[in-house]
């Protein structure tokens, strides 16, 4: 019972923090150590954002629905291929690949090292200092129009420095893009949109770790928490995905 009480309280603690570029996955890092319960483990921090990532695809499904839909369309039909829905398509599948392979290839370290409690604290200093930089020189020149494919792959290896706790994947990602240009909303935008695959992917690669990795809670406090971070991060139905409305500011 005990572990299901701290699991909804970790669950609320990310559903609270995944929509600020504050790193949620730092704060599952740094709030239980405070509290004497240890680290939660990496497999954990992985599922239990799906929860918040479920969220954002309610937020975003007209969005996503669009891109979607137009991509497939493309393969069969080159008159569309030129189209802005296609084209994000390709964007967000390529802007995906670093955090996969970088992913993959230091999942070990990922799960050990990175976990760090100084490299945490240290990387949500940089991470501060870095969006506050980045978004007093960004030159709100670009709109999500105006997105190119060299935007898509720097802000996709913007995104795997992710991997390190601490490092907030849409701080990480919207700096990039204010760097590149970018408007806040099209930045904005996009590191949602491009975080749904990396998100989503990463947690349904770590659920075989649950029962048998170095994870302090199992399955029934990791369901409890993905559950909570769902539905404490679920936007209001009237605020949903209204492309020319200012989507909210969000992590990893």
């Amino acid at each position: 019972m005990w572990d299901l009480l701290k699991a909804v309280v970790l669950g609320t603690l990310q559903g609270l923090t995944e929509f600020l570029p504050i790193s949620s996955s730092a704060h599952l890092r740094i709030f239980p150590e405070w509290f004497g319960w240890g680290d939660p483990g990496a497999a954990f921090t992985a599922v239990v954002q799906i929860g918040t990532e479920l969220a954002v695809l309610i937020y975003f499904r007209k969005d996503i629905w669009n891109i979607g839909s137009t991509w497939v369309k493309a393969i069969f039909k080159p008159e569309l291929r030129g189209t802005h829905e296609a084209r994000m398509g390709w964007f967000i599948i390529f802007g995906s690949l670093p955090i996969v392979v970088l992913g993959i290839a230091l999942k070990d370290i990922i799960e050990s090292e990175f976990r760090n409690l100084w490299i945490v604290a240290a990387m949500l200093v940089v991470m501060g200092v870095v969006l506050g930089i980045a978004d007093r020189v960004g030159r709100n020149e670009r709109r999500t129009e105006q997105i190119q494919m060299k935007d898509a792959m720097l802000m996709g290896l913007a995104q795997a420095m992710a991997l390190v706790p601490g490092v907030s994947r849409s701080g990480a990602t919207i700096s990039m893009g204010r760097f590149l240009g970018l408007e806040r909303e099209a930045a904005t935008r996009f590191a949602f949109l491009l975080a749904i695959p990396a998100v989503v992917g990463a947690g349904l690669f770590t659920l075989p770790d649950i029962p048998n990795g170095d994870n302090t809670y199992g399955w029934g406090p990791t369901l409890v928490a993905t559950v909570v971070s769902f539905v404490v991060a679920t936007p209001p139905s009237r605020g949903c995905c209204a492309t020319s409305r200012r989507a909210p500011t969000r992590r990893s």
